[in-house]
């Protein structure tokens, strides 16, 4: 369900029954380049390429200058293990990153979300890779990027959200509740239940 509906949304397919609408207009009517400009994607799984960590950062956003994507891997907690490569930001990675740590690769993927500065924001997974210490200090930071703009997490991890978020309950490729946390334990069974078996799930 969940994959499908971050698939819907980047136009890899579209809907067979219904609509994806933004602000009102179906995503159809958008040229598949132009949709993908608003939008900054984070994969559970960075997709990397043998090419430059600066060069990788900056794929959202060709045209950014150094500082911008220096400032960009700050945010994503990056900065540090990148100048302390033996070439900084030209340090050349291999196909899919196999030559970096699994939380290294994720931030690289963060630091291009925060770069391409989109109005909306897909978080799949985002921090999955992460110590708790780098998880935390960037959770911070990305509930300071998702201000002013719409932000889609996904997560395994009740504590990845904030209790103020709106919540999609899926089962099956059905919804089956929507809405704060509060309002999910007063109106969901599935929701009710899920939270109170302490199960990892998908949110």
């Amino acid at each position: 369900g969940k994959s499908t509906l971050v698939n819907l949304i980047l136009r890899l397919y579209d809907p067979i029954q219904g609509r994806v609408l933004l602000d009102g207009i179906d995503i159809r009517k958008f040229k598949v380049e132009e949709l993908r400009q608003i939008v900054a994607y984070v994969p559970q799984t960075p997709l990397l390429f043998n090419a430059t960590i600066e060069d990788n950062i900056k794929v959202g956003k060709p045209e950014a200058s150094h500082a911008e994507i220096i400032k960009a891997a700050k945010q994503a907690q990056a900065h540090e293990f990148i100048i302390e490569k033996a070439n900084g930001y030209n340090t050349i990675i291999s196909e899919r990153g196999i030559s970096l740590s699994g939380g290294q690769r994720q931030r690289i993927s963060i630091a291009r979300a925060f770069l391409k500065d989109a109005p909306i924001l897909i978080l799949d997974e985002a921090t999955s890779s992460l110590d708790n210490p780098s998880d935390m200090e960037i959770k911070a930071t990305l509930k300071e990027l998702s201000k002013g703009r719409t932000t889609i997490m996904i997560a395994h991890r009740l504590s990845s959200l904030n209790a103020d978020d709106l919540r999609l309950i899926l089962d099956k490729g059905e919804i089956k509740g929507f809405g704060t946390h509060e309002t999910l334990l007063n109106n969901c069974e599935l929701y009710k239940k899920l939270n109170s078996s302490n199960e990892i799930w998908n949110t």
